[in-house]
């Protein structure tokens, strides 16, 4: 990797020293725009947008969800997580059912067409990035995915300051 190189107000060239490893913050953004270089293309083709499948994703990991716990994962404000949602249930991929516990509160759910969306995005999605890191199976990609889990359920626990 080069160094970059900047112009000053005097118009000389001058070296900018890269930092000897790159920060975290700088590989997870890298990282994320990865898989959004991956992922957006298909879920594109597909009709569903990156909120959609951030909402889709959830509920298959999760089944019945209340749309406060839908804001909350995903972060998204209230107001667009309903819009989202309401994408996906005229889209036939989600449906709504109030809950059999609480007949006061509304679950979302993944619908059989969601399902197979999500099976087959993951699938072409896992292809395109299995080819750029090789297996899914390997020993560092399990160690890189618990890794990511432990980030991501700690800043659910607590949120960071920057």
């Amino acid at each position: 990797m080069s160094e970059p190189h900047c112009r000053s107000a005097s118009g000389s060239v001058t070296t900018v020293p890269a930092p000897r490893v790159p920060g975290l913050v700088e590989l997870l953004d890298r990282l994320e725009r990865a898989v959004a270089a991956a992922l957006i293309p298909v879920t594109s083709a597909e009709g569903v947008s990156r909120d959609g499948w951030r909402v889709l994703l959830m509920l298959a990991r999760t089944g019945g969800c209340s749309m406060g716990e839908i804001a909350s994962h995903t972060t998204l404000p209230a107001p667009t997580a309903t819009r989202v949602v309401d994408r996906l249930v005229a889209s036939d991929l989600a449906y709504r059912r109030n809950d059999p516990v609480d007949r006061r509160r509304v679950l979302v759910h993944l619908a059989r067409d969601g399902r197979a969306l999500v099976e087959r995005v993951c699938g072409r999605v896992e292809r395109r990035v299995g080819a750029a890191l090789g297996s899914a199976h390997t020993p560092e990609r399990a160690q890189l995915a618990k890794l990511l889990q432990l980030l991501a359920d700690r800043r659910t626990e607590e949120p960071v300051g920057i």
